[in-house]
């Protein structure tokens, strides 16, 4: 079994990528907390890459790293890379969000998430984004998930991200498109 170093010091990021991964024949690790990366990237694949090589030569083991936010279409993309940034509480986060979008007709947004693979010695070896299209609701609604999943509302489910069952969310997710997209070829480096 090969170790994937995951790059993030959130146990709880290392655990919603055991499910995407499961039945593959990766032994996920958490980064040291030591190993901090600066996420000077200007995309979301910017960031992820950066964050996987830096771990991957750092611990000398295959990494992988993933960058996601929230763009809102009439924020001009914003929060976008500043998603976690945009309030110290997902609720200040929220408010914010709703403060500056204040009552726009235009409400379109998608989350995006963009993961990438390096190899021990940086080298990225493989990428992949996943895109949710969906809107922001004038307030919150839903109990589940974190961060904008209260006010993010997918049309075709009929459900903001915090009212979805958490299967359907892994499938429909922006995280979760990135990941099918990605597992096919995980898959053909660990049988190689």
């Amino acid at each position: 079994m090969t170790v994937l170093v995951v790059a993030t010091g959130n146990p709880g990021k290392v655990k919603e990528m055991q499910a995407y991964l499961a039945g593959l024949d990766w032994q996920l690790m958490q980064k040291p907390d030591h190993l901090e990366v600066e996420e000077t990237g200007t995309t979301f694949l910017e960031n992820a890459c950066l964050k996987a090589a830096e771990v991957a030569r750092a611990t000398r083991q295959w990494a992988i790293a993933d960058d996601s936010g929230l763009m809102v279409d009439a924020l001009d993309g914003l929060p976008g890379l500043y998603s976690a940034r945009y309030g110290k509480t997902n609720e200040e986060r929220i408010a914010r969000l709703l403060r500056e979008l204040g009552d726009s007709p235009v409400r379109s947004a998608q989350f995006i998430c963009a993961i990438a693979v390096a190899r021990p010695n940086g080298a990225i070896a493989l990428e992949a984004e996943g895109i949710c299209r969906g809107e922001i609701l004038l307030e919150a609604r839903g109990k589940g998930g974190f961060g904008y999943d209260p006010i993010f509302y997918v049309p075709e489910h009929q459900m903001t991200f915090a009212e979805m069952p958490a299967e359907l969310k892994n499938q429909i997710s922006h995280r979760g498109q990135a990941f099918q997209a990605l597992l096919p070829a995980l898959k053909a480096l660990q049988d190689q």
